[in-house]
């Protein structure tokens, strides 16, 4: 067990880890942030952020990541990488289990955030970045005079597909309904683009490719039943995403689809325990939301433990 007992320990490395980080290392507690893989999270994969103010014009999303680390580094930030594997209440301190070892705070922060969600079929996995992706933006441009299919019908697959149009000389939208979700702006957008064609009542059910990639994916018609191959280079899966709290089933409150449920203030079913940014139940999911949400939290973690002198 560590011998270090942490003020604050920070779980994940996006906007709301490192904003909450930036402002509890700037209160003087000793905070250490514990993220799985790299710094920065889903803006990581984002090519331009366009509605973060004080950025005219846009700004490349690992380029902001990188001044958000900067900023934390100024003030102290720790930063271990590994992964949470859970959580306990041991009253006056909570522990946290990360790569087998148990580290010990008096509060937690978590912004673990949420990922792509899958579709779950034959192939998908194998052709994961040789043909099935989770981002337009991040690969769109490997597809250029190239046919690609983006399944999903809100308002981020109708993004991506119009993004994709950029270098994809067709572009199929595979919903499994009869209408889409997107907003009526998004809709008209897409009617409007002659390199897109929606595939209604359609939802993918296999992937087909080799070693070389995708090359083709399985269509089944939800009302009729009847599948159908049809030919494509790449497959955007934009089906909504999934929050990453599994391991907190079993300890704090979540709500049916497994986001984190809180109150206003962060504050999550256990005690010294906050939540923030989108492992977080709320109606919106941005950068800008999620670095509020972040001080929030660890503005709420900072008063717990003057509280608790």
């Amino acid at each position: 067990m560590s011998e270090t007992i942490y003020d604050t320990l920070i779980i994940g490395g996006g906007p709301a880890g490192l904003t909450a980080g930036l402002y509890t290392s700037r209160a003087k507690l000793n905070t250490l942030l514990v993220e799985r893989m790299i710094m920065g999270g889903q803006v990581m994969t984002t090519t331009k952020v366009e509605n973060y103010p004080g950025f005219p014009g846009g700004i490349d999303g690992p380029d902001l990541m990188m001044r958000f680390q900067e900023h934390c580094q100024e003030f102290g930030l720790q930063v271990q990488y590994g992964e949470v594997e859970g959580l306990e209440d041991l009253g006056d301190m909570r522990r946290v289990r990360v790569d087998g070892k148990d580290i010990l705070a008096r509060t937690v922060i978590i912004t673990t955030g949420a990922e792509p969600r899958k579709l779950g079929v034959p192939g998908e996995q194998e052709l994961t970045g040789r043909g099935v992706s989770y981002c337009a933006t991040c690969d769109g441009a490997f597809f250029r005079n190239q046919t690609v299919a983006i399944a999903g019908g809100g308002d981020t697959a109708a993004e991506e597909a119009l993004f994709l149009t950029r270098f994809a000389s067709k572009v199929y939208l595979v919903h499994r309904r009869d209408q889409l979700r997107a907003t009526s702006i998004l809709q008209e957008r897409l009617r409007e683009n002659e390199k897109i064609e929606i595939l209604w009542n359609s939802q993918v059910t296999r992937t087909e490719g080799d070693a070389s990639g995708l090359k083709a994916i399985e269509l089944t018609d939800t009302v009729s039943g009847e599948k159908r191959s049809l030919d494509v280079a790449g497959l955007f899966v934009a089906i909504g995403v999934t929050p990453k709290a599994h391991f907190l089933a079993d300890v704090l409150r979540l709500d049916p689809e497994g986001y984190v449920l809180t109150d206003a203030e962060c504050r999550t079913s256990m005690t010294g325990v906050f939540a923030a940014g989108d492992v977080r139940k709320k109606i919106l999911k941005q950068i800008a939301t999620a670095v509020g949400d972040g001080a929030v939290a660890a503005i709420m973690a900072e008063k717990f433990l003057m509280d608790q002198e």
